[in-house]
């Protein structure tokens, strides 16, 4: 009876860490996570007065991105054999507390060396954002493509599924070159069937 009992516990301490394995915690420290979501805040999140594209990583508006860190939650995590990192964020829609989006997307790091240490995206992707959506339901479906994007490389069998994917869409396109959703008509990006390839 003991012995199946603590077998029991060991199934069940084994399957919560497995639920676990695509998570930040399991490469990065508290510290080091918010340094990297604030990195990659900067990426996704609205500029602050007066930034660019070409200066938003600049010192001065650092602060602004830090503030905004509470806003956001770093749900999921993979970095690949290749030295790819995939991640699944959950984002603020506007000004609103009930409706959230959720961004996966993927990177390098730059200078990435045991040495330096470095937590700057580097290659940086948004892949696929979904709608707007109650918490709960972006957690759960940004979930799902996670684990799909992972295992597969790329999600565009499910870019039809306009209830978990809102971009790309047939009008907006990630453009890697200035790191923002744009117009396909201004966008020189390859066509839906070839964007998402790691």
């Amino acid at each position: 009876m003991k012995t199946k009992i603590l077998l029991l516990i060991i199934s069940v301490v084994m399957f919560a860490c497995q639920k676990n394995t695509n998570k930040v915690s399991k490469y990065y420290s508290n510290t080091e996570r918010d340094t990297l979501l604030t990195n990659i805040i900067t990426y996704i999140y609205i500029k602050p007065a007066y930034a660019s594209n070409a200066t938003r990583f600049q010192a001065q508006f650092r602060k602004y991105y830090v503030q905004s860190l509470p806003k956001f939650s770093l749900e999921n995590y993979y970095i690949a054999p290749d030295s790819t990192h995939y991640f699944f964020l959950i984002r603020p829609v506007g000004n609103t507390l009930k409706y959230r989006r959720g961004v996966l997307g993927k990177f390098k790091l730059k200078n990435a060396t045991v040495a330096t240490g470095s937590l700057m995206p580097s290659d940086f992707e948004e892949i696929v954002n979904t709608p707007h959506l109650e918490e709960v339901l972006v957690k759960k479906r940004g979930s799902f493509l996670f684990r799909e994007l992972i295992k597969t490389g790329d999600l565009n069998k499910y870019l039809g599924m306009k209830d978990y994917i809102e971009w790309p869409d047939s009008m907006l396109v990630y453009d890697k070159n200035i790191n923002e959703w744009v117009s396909r008509k201004q966008s020189t990006v390859e066509s839906p069937s070839k964007i998402n390839k790691p």
